[in-house]
């Protein structure tokens, strides 16, 4: 079987396992008619794993730590929506807690990982 090599990168298995978590959220948004909200969440949950899957494929260190700098911002535009969705209502404290843990957790494994790369 065909693997890619971003398959094998502890960041990217963090990176896709947050994802399906905000996917799960922006299901429930749509339940609700939140179109927009779902819409947001889920483009910003993939932009953390696409980053890391595209960057991998980079000819040169120097260009993947671009990539993996679209995704760590990622990170923080998902905190962003979630500390919304959660100041509106929508989602509750203690969901928004565990979320913004794992963000802030693959946030570190991100800036760890770029500092190898230098």
């Amino acid at each position: 079987m065909v693997r890619f090599r971003f398959q094998d990168m502890e960041i990217w298995q963090m990176a896709i396992e947050i994802a399906g978590k905000l996917f799960d959220i922006a299901d429930g948004l749509e339940k609700k008619r939140l179109y927009r909200f779902a819409e947001q969440l889920r483009a910003a949950g993939m932009s953390m794993s696409n980053n890391i899957a595209e960057g991998s494929g980079s000819n040169s260190d120097k260009e993947f730590c671009q990539f993996l700098n679209i995704a760590h911002r990622s990170t923080f535009e998902n905190a962003n929506i979630l500390i919304l969705l959660q100041r509106r209502s929508f989602i509750d404290q203690a969901t928004t807690d565990l979320l913004l843990e794992d963000l802030d957790h693959l946030c570190r494994k991100i800036t760890n990982f770029q500092k190898s790369l230098k």
